[in-house]
């Protein structure tokens, strides 16, 4: 090979060797730009509609159902008697407590009157005063036995289920009535853990209902505080923007972020 060939073929060896940085550099830029998940990407995410509040109410006390004022479905307001348990025994121990305690105070006192007269002993002093507490004692729990009679709503909503009948009798512990609180429902959400990217608190989606084939205008109202690690996902609740009427707890449906895909 001539003396011309061979620094042709250097001329290009050094060619391609300045080439290859660039050439790597531009690679690097382009793999290094991933673009955030965007709700285009993400046009409907599946959701589940809950009520802000909802419990399941046991009994405190051993007893027979006597009143269920209320059915399945039906609205209650706070502190309204959802149930009644037969308080006879319960209202019964109470007085006796009460009389017990009348008497072991009225003892007490005579004790005082006496000891200031050193007519009594101070054993017998203290050991009339700890009797007198002991039955103020029994008063307070006899009281707790008879407040636990009745079952009053904790807040204002609707009957999800009757546990129990009338009649029935019924211990400590036992379920009695499920309910909940429909005045403000909430949309739950599970979104993948990219979409952090562009979620924010206040913006807003339309979310669809499967049941009722209505979109209704809502707004992120809260955004989990961690990533499930499993399945790389974060919990969001959304509010209605404006509280449907034909709308109950447990529909489902689908959301869709159409500000960030438009």
């Amino acid at each position: 090979m001539t003396r011309i060939s061979w620094q042709l073929v250097g001329g290009a060896i050094m060619g391609l060797w300045l080439l290859m940085p660039m050439s790597f550099a531009t690679a690097g830029a382009k793999s290094d730009h991933k673009p955030a998940s965007s709700a285009a990407e993400l046009s409907t995410i599946r959701g589940v509609v809950k009520a802000t509040a909802q419990a399941t109410l046991a009994s405190q006390v051993q007893g027979r159902i006597s009143q269920l004022p209320f059915k399945e479905g039906q609205r209650f307001k706070k502190g309204a008697l959802l149930v009644a348990l037969d308080c006879s025994k319960y209202e019964a121990e109470l007085a006796s407590a009460e009389a017990e305690h009348r008497g072991k105070k009225l003892t007490y006192e005579n004790n005082l009157r006496l000891a200031e007269h050193d007519s009594v002993g101070t054993l017998e002093l203290e050991v009339s005063q700890a009797e007198a507490e002991k039955a103020l004692a029994a008063i307070n729990v006899a009281q707790v036995n008879v407040k636990g009679c009745t079952v009053l709503a904790p807040f204002p909503g609707r009957v999800v289920k009757m546990i129990v009948n009338e009649h029935e009798n019924v211990f400590p512990n036992d379920q009695l009535i499920s309910l909940l609180d429909d005045s403000l429902l909430e949309i739950e959400l599970i979104l993948p853990s990219r979409s952090l990217a562009w979620l924010k608190v206040g913006m807003r989606f339309e979310y669809a209902i499967d049941e009722t084939g209505r979109r209704y205008p809502a707004v992120v109202q809260d955004i989990g505080a961690n990533v499930d690690p499993a399945s790389q996902t974060v919990k969001v609740k959304g509010l209605f923007r404006t509280q449907p009427n034909n709308v109950l707890a447990g529909m489902s449906g689908a959301a869709s972020f159409t500000e960030l895909s438009r």
